[in-house]
């Protein structure tokens, strides 16, 4: 019997850990080639991972719900046939990943790899916590006495990642779970724990976050963490673009075979604005200010579970609008089916959400990190404008607009931002369309 090491894939350049969601098969089990073990999630999407070769799990070497860094072996398959002297570890080529990663992110996870070897659990008294769990424990101020009174669920009474995250929820809802004594800090205490199952109040639904809401909420946290955010307003008389879509998009549709909504458009507007102002198609490194030469506009997508995915349309700047509009139906129709792959929503350097969808007028948007600045769209309504005419001003119905732009203070400031929302505007006023 030869043994094939399955280690985890590489699912992004930016990927450098996943999440194992779920076994699909158990030790003992008969796997043909291309067949699916295992199912894995980032902080991207999630991924099925595939046997490389065919033969049967002899070991799994982590449970359901371990973060595992990209390139450690994650289970034993043994095939028919003579073992070789050092076959050494079968790397699985995901479909849905890029064939290479960034040589810094592989020196990282190679790094991650290292130290997830040498250091497999930690332990307190008799029991072990593994490096998830302590990291966990550290980040939310959970003491010694706090994590060795916690009820552990998983093998042998361990902890888990979802058991620390229940204590936290319940800790932050003020549930007397556990009470730990409270002393200065630079005194030795020894402290009596007690548990109490929590019990909500009258009238309350406890609903517990799903992993996607989970990672928004820590990628939201952690942009207003690090970017000083200040959003500009600005209104556009959209009066135009409205009637030319109205008169040519059946047109449109029946000779490009898409349908157009006012998204293409918006990022045509946005993209044109970008060329004109490329310091706000940047990020942050350091004390270094990186400009992208590359124009990928990331569009904010809600899904049927209510949370917000943003595939990214690479090299806009490449696209008319009929090519814009084909690629945000096909983003946009995918993210709803969970059928988007990790590049997909990598390299975004600029972000549209369209809150007028939801009937809203504006919005003040979180940047999606590491990016520098975000639009948001509002709803198009009809309102009484002044309009500058020859004979001079008169009132009249018109489209009207309100966008809004979030920008990172520290590498844009007001006149920046203010200039690149207002040049979007004049693109949105002055569009003309083509003929259908």
């Amino acid at each position: 019997m030869a043994r094939v090491d399955l280690v985890m894939p590489k699912m992004g350049e930016s990927i450098i850990e996943a999440t194992i969601l779920k076994w699909n098969k158990k030790v003992g089990d008969k796997v043909a080639q291309d067949e699916t073990i295992l199912e894995v999630a980032t902080d991207k999407v999630d991924s099925e991972v595939p046997s490389p070769v065919e033969g049967v799990i002899t070991e799994i070497l982590f449970p359901e719900s371990a973060v595992v860094a990209v390139g450690k072996v994650i289970a034993i398959i043994s095939t028919e046939g003579e073992s070789a002297s050092d076959p050494g570890p079968i790397k699985v080529e995901m479909e849905v990943a890029p064939k290479e990663a960034a040589p810094l992110v592989e020196k990282v996870a190679e790094s991650v790899a290292e130290q997830a070897t040498n250091i497999t659990v930690a332990r307190s008294g008799d029991r072990f916590y593994s490096p998830l769990v302590r990291n966990i424990a550290k980040e939310e101020n959970v003491t010694t006495a706090e994590l060795d009174a916690i009820a552990g669920t998983g093998a042998e009474g361990r902890v888990t990642k979802k058991d620390i995250l229940g204590f936290v929820a319940q800790r932050q809802q003020g549930a007397p779970s556990i009470q730990i004594p409270v002393a200065p800090a630079a005194s030795s205490v020894s402290a009596t724990t007690t548990s109490a199952a929590f019990v909500p109040g009258p009238g309350v639904e406890i609903i517990e976050m799903d992993r996607m809401r989970k990672l928004i909420a820590d990628h939201m946290v952690m942009s207003k963490q690090t970017s000083p955010h200040v959003t500009s307003f600005v209104e556009a008389d959209v009066t135009n673009l409205v009637r030319w879509r109205e008169k040519n998009k059946d047109a449109f549709a029946k000779k490009y075979g898409e349908k157009i909504t006012f998204t293409p458009i918006f990022i045509d507007a946005v993209v044109k604005a970008i060329k004109d102002f490329p310091l706000v198609n940047v990020s942050v490194e350091g004390s270094k200010i990186l400009v992208k030469k590359s124009i990928n506009i990331g569009m904010a997508a809600a899904l049927p579970t209510g949370n917000l995915i943003v595939p990214v349309i690479k090299n806009a700047d490449y696209l008319n609008l009929a090519g814009l509009t084909k690629a945000v139906n096909d983003l946009a129709n995918r993210a709803r089916q969970n059928k988007l792959k990790p590049e997909e929503i990598q390299d975004g350097t600029f972000t549209i959400t369209n809150v007028g969808t939801f009937g809203n007028l504006m919005g003040t948007p979180i940047i999606n990190q590491p990016q520098a600045a975000i639009l948001a769209t509002g709803a198009i309504v009809k309102k009484p404008a002044v309009i500058e005419t020859e004979h001079g001003d008169v009132i009249a119905i018109r489209h009207m607009m309100f966008l809004s732009l979030s920008y990172d203070h520290r590498i844009v400031d007001g006149s920046l931002g203010g200039a690149f929302l207002k040049r979007i505007s004049d693109y949105l006023e002055a569009f003309k369309g083509e003929t259908i």
